[in-house]
């Protein structure tokens, strides 16, 4: 007879729908995944098909429990983690969406936010926030649909619609309605919540023109918010722990102390330092998020975003298709001693942290004649780590401390190339745990504090693991000159969109 319960995390991503099932351990005994189709309506703007967020999400959270010979009896809770920012707005009575789910990525709205920072409301909306503004976060993607809609603000303004991020879609989907609700991590990411009197602010939402009625409740990250109420399941489950994907990463990787500093190398690659209870200002274009909040205790952190990491792999297969498969990047570019004087700036959605630039573009600049498919993947790899390097510098300077270890995570990090170069270029140890799932896991861990499946944090940290760790190898003065190459090649992409 089975005595031991599961806890099953789902990690609503941007490019797919996954589900696992942590054992007591926190080790993944199941997991299935479906990918979702991106849609490119217009250059620059991205969607996802809200019911396809939920059709994939909910199929792969049935299959794993069937992977696992389980039924929902074997479930402990559930936790959630999703892509941030991304904004659906969604009819109250019939739960059908008004729009397609705007993408994190998507750009349509530079033109509102470089209005708003013309109009003088940057210093104000970053004192409130710990945001920049920029077409990244929710508010702007909020009054886009809006305005845009037919209907749409007239059926908000008599309160019948509700905006959430993913957590809050996929909430109100498996509680059939019932809940509306999201988490501190990713309410912070919204551009109209307050991190420091932990509310929906007026003042902003009377800036953006958004009805207070759209928004979830905000809740701590770690708390039984409701059970499924879905026939998915043979019986109901608590849903008990919400942060976005690069909170829970952080959580996930046990960065639990001030200074401790993780990368996600995924779709994006996603820098976050915990900063402890405290929102530490930046000088470096960096953002203050709140990571979670646990029994009433809420904990801040530094990030820097670069919107285009592992993506870039994906464009490199997908998009000219110069690879067949995202793994042979890596003896792609250990086949080369050096980048050939190539340098590849991943600018395809504009520049993020520190650079926050939504008018840069990609560029391929050192080209000659005997630039081979080898070099341009090499570059990709080694962008990805230039741009990685120029958020780690920025949040040294911010914390007046460097960081002695980088903990990693993400489908990229498998790619030994890259951990290298990474560790070259920081001179710094990159950490790669045992467990890369460290975004679910994050998210099974919050979940499992609130329903007592895990003790405490303590007992968590005894679980964490390394797989391997890579130190630096070059010497200081070819970093350098890697370093002033890269720099001058941002430089060239910048403000490239007019």
């Amino acid at each position: 007879m089975k005595t031991e319960k599961y806890v099953l995390a789902l990690d609503q991503g941007t490019t797919s729908s996954r589900a696992m099932l942590f054992n007591h351990n926190g080790n993944v005994v199941a997991m299935s995944q479906k990918p979702i189709e991106q849609h490119f309506p217009r250059p620059g703007w991205v969607e996802h098909d809200p019911s396809e967020i939920w059709y994939s999400q909910s199929s792969v959270a049935a299959e794993v429990i069937a992977k696992g010979n389980l039924t929902g009896l074997d479930i402990a809770c559930i936790g959630i983690t999703n892509q941030r920012e991304t904004t659906i707005i969604w009819d109250r009575e019939t739960s059908i969406p008004v729009y397609r789910a705007i993408v994190w990525q998507d750009r349509r709205t530079a033109d509102i936010c470089k209005e708003l920072q013309e109009n003088g409301y940057g210093d104000m909306i970053r004192e409130k926030t710990g945001l920049i503004i920029d077409a990244y976060f929710s508010a702007t993607k909020i009054k886009w649909i809006l305005d845009n809609v037919e209907g749409a603000r007239e059926r908000a303004e008599k309160g019948k619609l509700c905006f959430g991020t993913v957590d809050s879609w996929l909430v109100w989907k498996f509680t059939q309605g019932k809940v509306h609700v999201t988490d501190v991590s990713n309410a912070s990411r919204t551009m109209l919540f307050n991190i420091h009197t932990l509310q929906w602010d007026k003042e902003l939402l009377e800036l953006f023109h958004i009805p207070e009625s759209l928004l979830p409740e905000v809740k701590a990250s770690s708390e039984i918010y409701s059970e499924t109420a879905t026939t998915l399941f043979s019986t109901k489950i608590p849903i008990a722990g919400i942060a976005g994907d690069q909170q829970a990463a952080l959580f996930g990787q046990l960065c639990l102390s001030p200074g401790m500093t993780k990368t996600t190398y995924g779709t994006g690659c996603f820098m976050v330092m915990n900063t402890g209870n405290k929102v530490v200002k930046s000088k470096n274009n960096l953002l203050n998020t709140i990571a979670w909040k646990i029994k009433g205790e809420v904990t801040y952190a530094l990030e820097g975003s670069v919107f285009v990491g592992g993506a870039v792999i994906q464009w490199l297969r997908d998009g000219v298709k110069l690879i067949s498969t995202a793994s042979v990047s890596e003896p792609m570019a250990s086949s080369l001693s050096d980048n050939g004087g190539v340098y590849f700036v991943p600018a395809l959605t504009g520049l993020g942290a520190p650079y926050w630039d939504q008018y840069a573009r990609g560029g391929i600049i050192g080209i000659t004649r005997g630039t081979t498919p080898e070099h341009i993947a090499r570059a990709a790899l080694e962008g990805i780590a230039f741009e990685v390097y120029d958020v780690i510098q920025a949040m040294e300077h911010d914390m007046k401390q460097a960081s002695p270890e980088l903990r990693v995570d993400g489908g990229a990090v498998a790619n030994n190339f890259l951990m290298q170069f990474q560790s070259n270029i920081c001179k710094a140890k990159v950490v790669r745990p045992k467990v890369l799932e460290t975004t679910a896991l994050g998210a099974a861990y919050l979940a499992g504090l609130a329903t007592g499946y895990w003790e405490s944090t303590e007992e968590l940290q005894e679980q964490w693991s390394i797989d391997r760790v890579f130190e630096p190898q070059d010497t200081d003065e070819h970093v350098k000159q890697l370093l002033h190459m890269w720099h001058k090649a941002v430089e060239r992409v910048r403000d490239w969109e007019e």
